[in-house]
């Protein structure tokens, strides 16, 4: 696996993050981990410790979720491992999965039950950074029927990797692509809330584009044009950045 793979499921990740059961509550999740209204945390008058206190617990909280879906990509590149002389047949059934997921995306066809999420009623989180990253790993299950096409897609590359550290880079990117525009959102929230509502009016070009770029990668996995793809992006990526992928 090289870079390439890393880049797509960053940006899997990403269009993780502009689901519906997770952007537009955005807010609702940063005053849940971190105890602040979203009053204060849109004051212009909200000191520097409320605003620290709403990204440190953000970051306890993408601690938690980033812990469940790496889980995952190490449970689903070992998998891969263990079947390893079937390799051909994992890429391609994983490359065909990836293609229907791009297409459901796209909205050729719609599945109900992904088009909702699970409910938690936590009237009290518990208490300090670990209860934020215990409610992060509670909501990570809870996100998993909404942006599980895309997760299940990342999942379906991981396991053609067959090592663990390999799946385990992979999901470690999906989680960066998911957490890193959380963490931007609480840092700036008020910037959060402009953008949010700008970007609804065009949420069905980002969904087109996601469902483009995975019925891509699906094609290149069924072809076997992927490894020629990671071969001729190796002869481009720095010497420091292979030792580390």
């Amino acid at each position: 696996m090289t870079d390439v793979n890393v880049f797509v499921a960053f940006a899997a990740g990403v269009f993780s993050f502009l689901s519906p059961c997770v952007l537009p509550l955005i807010p609702s999740y940063l005053s849940f981990v971190s105890g602040v209204s979203l009053e204060e945390m849109r004051s212009e008058q909200a000191c520097s410790r409320v605003r620290w206190r709403v990204v440190l617990n953000s970051v306890a909280f993408i601690i938690g979720f980033s812990l469940v879906f790496i889980s995952l990509g190490a449970s689903a590149s070992f998998l891969g491992g263990l079947f390893l002389g079937y390799r051909n047949i994992i890429r391609i059934a994983g490359g065909v999965f990836i293609v229907l997921v791009g297409l459901y995306l796209i909205g050729v066809f719609k599945i109900a039950a992904l088009e909702r999420y699970l409910q938690f009623n936590l009237k009290d989180k518990p208490a300090g950074y670990l209860g934020s990253i215990a409610v992060g790993i509670t909501f990570a299950v809870a996100w998993t029927p909404c942006v599980g096409p895309i997760l299940g897609a990342t999942l379906a590359l991981a396991s053609t990797a067959g090592e663990v550290n390999r799946g385990t880079l992979l999901l470690t990117s999906y989680a960066a692509g998911l957490g890193l525009p959380f963490f931007l959102s609480a840092l700036a929230i008020n910037s959060f809330f402009q953008f949010s509502q700008q970007l609804r009016r065009y949420m069905h070009i980002v969904h087109i584009l996601g469902g483009v770029l995975l019925i891509i990668v699906g094609f290149l996995l069924i072809t076997d044009y992927m490894t020629m793809l990671n071969a001729y992006a190796l002869r481009f990526t720095p010497q420091w950045l292979l030792e580390r992928l």
